[in-house]
This record gives C-alpha cells, sequence and structure tokens, in this order.
C-alpha cells in the first residue's frame, strides 16, 4: 500500500512538473497605449506561433513602467535578479533599461524601438552590439509627408511635440526635417521633458502651425487626449503614426500595424529561447510596408478632403 502510495505521489509531481513553465521571459512595457499594447500582444502570439505557450511551457512575468524611466530600471533589475531565461523591452527606453540591466548575461529581445542605432543596439549595418536584437518601428515619414500634402494642399507648417530624453524621437524628427521640404513644409518641433510640460508646450506650439504630427514618443501618446483637445479647440488637425492614434481622433496616418511587428518580434525570441541562435547573432529586422488608416469623422470635422488614390487604399476607423 505504502509502494502505491509513493509510485501515485511520484506521477503527481511528474505530472506537476509537466505543467510546470520550461522558460520564463520577462516583458517590461514603458507606457500604456494602444501601439505598445498591440506589441505585446503580437509578441505572445508569435511565440505561441513557435511553440512557446503561455501556462504550458512558458511563464510570462509583465510588469508597465507608465512613462516613467526610474520604473522602467527597476523593472529591468528585477528581471535581471531572477534571471529570466528573456528580458523583453517594448519602446526604447524600456529596451535599453533591460540591456542595461541583463548586462549581456540574459539575451534581450527588443520591439517598437524606432532607432536601434541611435540606442546603441546595432552598428550602422544593423549588426548587433552585444547578446540582444528585435524589431524596429521606423516611421514611414515620406510617405507621412506625401500624404498631409495630400489632405492640406495649403498648408506651410507641421508641427512636432516630442520628448527631449526620448533618442527614438530625435533621430524621427531629423528625418522629418530632412524631407520636409521636398513636400513645401517646414517643421517646427517642441520638446518636453515630462507630461506636465505637455499643456504649454501646445499653447506656444498650435499658433505656429497648420498641423500637427504625431510620432510614436511614449510620453505624448500617453496624453494624446489632451493634444486632441488642445488642436481641435484650435482648429488644426492631428496626424498619428498608427491605427490606435486614429481610432483615438488623428485625422489619418501612414503607420505600421503593430500587432505584425509585434509577432515577428516573438519569432525573433523564440528562435532565441530554442538555442536555434543567439540573439547578437540576429540582424533587428524592420516591417517596411505601411498602411493608410482614415478616421472620416476627423476629416470632416476639419474639411478635409480624401483623394480617391488614397482612399481606394486607406482603412477607415471610428
Amino acid at each position: 500500500m505504502k509502494r502505491i502510495l509513493c509510485t501515485a505521489a511520484l506521477i503527481l509531481f511528474a505530472a506537476m512538473r509537466a505543467l510546470a513553465a520550461d522558460y520564463t521571459v520577462g516583458i517590461g512595457q514603458f507606457a500604456q497605449h494602444g501601439s505598445l499594447d498591440n506589441c505585446r500582444i503580437g509578441f505572445i502570439e508569435g511565440l505561441a506561433e513557435a511553440g512557446f505557450v503561455e501556462g504550458e511551457n512558458l511563464e510570462i512575468l509583465y510588469q508597465n513602467a507608465q512613462a516613467d524611466m526610474g520604473v522602467a530600471q527597476q523593472i529591468a533589475q528585477q528581471f535581471a535578479g531572477k534571471s529570466v531565461d528573456l528580458s523583453v523591452g517594448i519602446a526604447t527606453p524600456m529596451a535599453q533599461a533591460c540591456f542595461n540591466a541583463a548586462s549581456g548575461r540574459i539575451p534581450t529581445i527588443y520591439t517598437a524601438v524606432s532607432d536601434p542605432v541611435s540606442a546603441g543596439f546595432a552598428d550602422a549595418s544593423g549588426k548587433s552590439l552585444g547578446n540582444i536584437s528585435g524589431t524596429s518601428d521606423t516611421l514611414p515619414v515620406d510617405a507621412q509627408l506625401a500624404m498631409i500634402r495630400a489632405l492640406m494642399p495649403d498648408a506651410k507648417r507641421i508641427g512636432i511635440l516630442y520628448t527631449t530624453s526620448e533618442i527614438n524621437s530625435l533621430s524621427t524628427i531629423e528625418l522629418y526635417k530632412t524631407l520636409a521640404p521636398n513636400y513645401g513644409f517646414e517643421i517646427v518641433s517642441s520638446g518636453v521633458s515630462s507630461s506636465m510640460d505637455i499643456p504649454l508646450a501646445l499653447d506656444a506650439l498650435l499658433p505656429k502651425v497648420d498641423c500637427l504630427t504625431n510620432l510614436t514618443d511614449n510620453t505624448v501618446v500617453s496624453a494624446l487626449a489632451l493634444v486632441l483637445d488642445k488642436a481641435t479647440a484650435a482648429g488644426k488637425p492631428v496626424f498619428g503614426s498608427e491605427i490606435e492614434q486614429v481610432k483615438l481622433g488623428c485625422a489619418a496616418a501612414e503607420g505600421l500595424d503593430y500587432v505584425a511587428l509585434g509577432r515577428q518580434t516573438g519569432l525573433i525570441a523564440a528562435r532565441v529561447l530554442s538555442g536555434e541562435i543567439q540573439a547578437s547573432e540576429i540582424p533587428f529586422e524592420i516591417i517596411s510596408d505601411p498602411s493608410l488608416y482614415v478616421n472620416k469623422g476627423a476629416l470632416e470635422r476639419f474639411g478635409l478632403l480624401l483623394p480617391a488614390d488614397l482612399a481606394a487604399r486607406a482603412t477607415f476607423v471610428d
């Protein structure tokens, strides 16, 4: 009888082991907004497609820094202290925190990083600078400028609000300033250090411009409702950088599918988890084909007419 009980206990223990996670992944998200949420959703889907399923052979530790760099660093240190199998940073500040905390001991995978080179993750050729790899959400700035010109043929100045500490925003603004003259635009930018600076910055910026275009700047996107309210009161349309911003009220965006970006990142992470390849051996990847998202209500609000060629390929959202 005693031997039967012992055997049953061993079987139960084996079953529990089978249900236990074989891998632990720490996911740090820098801020709470739609595009980053979609990245996380897609990332988990990508892992599952590759056979790493949460609750079966995978444990996910998820934390959100709420756009606070100090909290991001604490999250990254916690992941490193728990020796997760993989540390994941969603958005540039979170990815930098994870990479620094991991110190090369733990692979770091990133997504929603606009400029991996400026962030210190890769060299100009795309080669990883350490035990790190991931995906970039480089904005289709050329397509965005062409779209704004088609909708606002008489506009001269585009305003951009950005956070001075976000490297991804700084590099994207430089690209905007380089390309804007090709479409007859001048870029007027205004930097903030925190969300508390946004109201006054908008009050100063809006009278100088014909419209705003939004980056994937985490601090600004987190305050998008305020940006839209003030811009609407001033009679100036806001153009977004992805579908979730258009859903919230931006007029239109030549943007990326962030669920697809996250899924692509999850497949990269799965290769590292499986031991197929080291993160340092994987050049970062980019989704390069933008989609046009349009908010009909916002167009009507500002009297903007969508040309037939753009309407033919647009995805309309409310």
